[in-house]
């Protein structure tokens, strides 16, 4: 049974503000070993409920979070910014199932630490066949298509709630409470990561019992839309092949969620300049 693990930062054990996830940033390593500890118990624990292949997408910033030195070398790590799913690399047909760790709230969310959808500067809002989704949603669409359930969620408990309702009934461990977008009030890491390795091991059971959520499969053809932070960034995205623009809202059509995913990226990368 092989298990992909896609990791973001965010939702991490303790992360509260922007200077915990941001390289250059003197708190930046401390968080760094939090993540290689949430995603190594994630590990543990997928392996304990039977996993036999685990890989991990380091899905932050640059895709280089993950401390590799410190990490459970029962897995594999996929590292780096140019990979062609992004958050999800690893992905394929012989995934049997996604954990996400370390996820947060879509952008907008109230009591959601540092909630954004993929880019906070740029994306006001993202859309599947208009449905609003955050990054949860994007992955989790991502996964379907390629038959894999979710899971299993780390975050807050406004990640964990966003992902539920969206992708199924799945574990969920909240390693923090939010009480605003840089606020929450967190378990020590010597809790979260005994949560984390029992919620893997429970996800991956469920998913050998046939328990766990169906994957979330879009209908096709997919309609990815983005609503851009300002009109310039409209302008720009609106300048790929067959996006068709309303004000800040930029849209586009693929005939699958794989191509969608990329068409997203595309969209964002020229808004972004």
């Amino acid at each position: 049974m092989k298990i992909l693990i896609a990791c973001d930062m965010e939702g991490i054990t303790g992360v509260v503000n922007w200077d915990q996830v941001t390289p250059g940033h003197a708190e930046y390593p401390r968080f760094r070993r939090l993540m290689t500890q949430d995603v190594n118990a994630a590990i543990r624990g997928a392996v304990e409920g039977g996993a036999t292949d685990v890989i991990i997408s380091d899905g932050h910033w640059n895709g280089s979070n993950i401390l590799i030195e410190e990490l459970d070398p029962r897995a594999r790590l996929n590292s780096g910014t140019s990979a062609p799913f992004s958050m999800m690399e690893g992905i394929s047909e012989e995934i049997s199932g996604v954990i996400f760790v370390g996820y947060h709230a879509r952008q907008g969310s109230q009591n959601g630490v540092l909630d954004h959808t993929w880019s906070s500067k740029c994306v006001a809002g993202v859309w599947l066949n208009e449905i609003l989704v955050g990054e949860f949603g994007l992955n989790g669409a991502l996964a379907g298509y390629f038959g894999a359930p979710v899971i299993m969620v780390t975050g807050d408990q406004t990640a964990c709630a966003q992902t539920v309702e969206l992708l199924g009934e799945m574990v969920s461990v909240e390693v923090k409470h939010a009480t605003g977008r840089t606020s929450a009030e967190c378990f020590a890491p010597e809790i979260t990561s005994r949560l984390i390795a029992e919620g893997a091991k429970r996800a991956v059971q469920n998913l050998k019992r046939h328990k766990a959520p169906d994957p979330f499969i879009l209908d096709t053809p997919v309609l990815v839309t983005v609503d851009f932070m300002t009109s310039d960034m409209a302008d720009r995205a609106a300048r790929v092949p067959g996006a068709q623009r309303q004000d800040n809202r930029v849209s586009i059509e693929a005939p699958d969620m794989a191509l969608a995913y990329t068409a997203f990226r595309a969209l964002v990368g020229l808004a972004a300049g």
